[in-house]
Formats: C-alpha cells, structure tokens, sequence
C-alpha cells in the first residue's frame, strides 16, 4: 500500500490507521504561529461508522488504502443478506442488508448497484441517485392549493414517506432521489 504524507490527506482519502478502515470526512490544514503545521482530520470508520479526529504532522506517514468498485446487479433478499450477481464473472454474493441502511427500500429487484471492495471484503453499496416509486396513498388535491408553493405527504410503493407537490395523484409514478429522500420529478 502507498504511504502518503499527513498534509496529502484530502476528504474522500481512505486510510488503514490504529489497525481500521478510515475515510477522511473533513480535513482542515492549520498553520498555527508556533510550531510545525497539520492537518485536523475528520475520519469515519467503514467498518463501524465510529468517527475519530486526528492530527496528522506532514512528517507523518500513513497508509493510504486503494479501493475497488463492482458493478453488481441486484437479485433477491433472504434471512437479512442481499444478493447480488456480478455482471462479468456471474458470481452471486451476498451482504447484509444493513450495509443500505436507511435506503435500503429503494433497492429493487434488477437494480445495478456499486459495491465498494477491500480486497474481499464488501465496505458500502450504493445505488441509483434516482429511482422510480408508485404513490399508492396520498390526500386528495384541493381547489386553490396550487397557488401557493406546498407539498402534502404521501407514502409510495415500497413504504418510505415523502413530501410530494399538490398535482401528483395517487397510482402516480414519481422520481425520487434516494439521498435526499424527497420527490424530484413525475416519471
């Protein structure tokens, strides 16, 4: 693995620290008036998602992780573990379900999904920014609600609540942004 020094550390940066998995969230580099410069990191466990901040020396070196993405396709759910099938080699493999965790209802059946990998080790799914959901319940549209800016709840096809604008209808399909979990457009 290459060491890198404590000022390259930049946010997005993974590194393997106190026997761990870390990725720099925050990073800000200080200049006090007495003394060497450092770097202030925010790191984030992968592992565990603890948090830790550190103050690496641009004397220190540390090791800096290199990790891969899998395009992998989505097949099924059994007993909490999802099953994904490698698009090139067919190989199915499966992680739990909390490696999603809140977005985890957006994952549908033949949804392309990028698995972050150490080595053989799955660290993180991520899914489509966007997906499309059914509306099945929602208010009924009011005369003259339309003026204004609003929004009213609605629960959509796979149980996750968001607000949506006044002249989608139920039985509607809407796009959804699965970060911010709020409606983006109709589909």
């Amino acid at each position: 693995m290459p060491k890198i020094n404590g000022n390259e550390i930049k946010p997005g940066v993974v590194l393997e620290h106190d026997g761990g998995l870390w990725a720099a969230v925050k990073v800000n580099h200080v200049k006090p008036g007495k003394g060497g410069a450092f770097a202030q990191v925010e790191l984030k466990n992968l592992r565990d998602g603890r948090k830790l901040n550190e103050r690496f020396r641009s004397e220190d070196k540390v090791e800096q992780v290199q990790l891969e993405f899998k395009d992998q396709q989505f097949l099924y759910e059994t007993d909490g573990k999802l099953v994904f099938m490698d698009s090139e080699t067919f190989e199915q493999t499966e992680l739990d379900a909390d490696l999603l965790g809140d977005r985890r209802p957006f994952l549908q059946d033949g949804m392309m999904a990028a698995i972050e990998y150490y080595g053989d080790e799955a660290l993180s799914v991520r899914i489509p920014q966007k997906v499309i959901c059914k509306v099945v319940e929602t208010e009924p549209v009011v005369n003259g609600q339309t003026a204004a800016k609003s929004f009213k709840p609605a629960i959509l096809d796979n149980g996750v609540r968001v607000m949506i604008p006044p002249f989608v209808g139920t039985d509607e399909d809407i796009v959804v942004n699965t970060e911010l979990f709020e409606y983006s457009e109709r589909a």
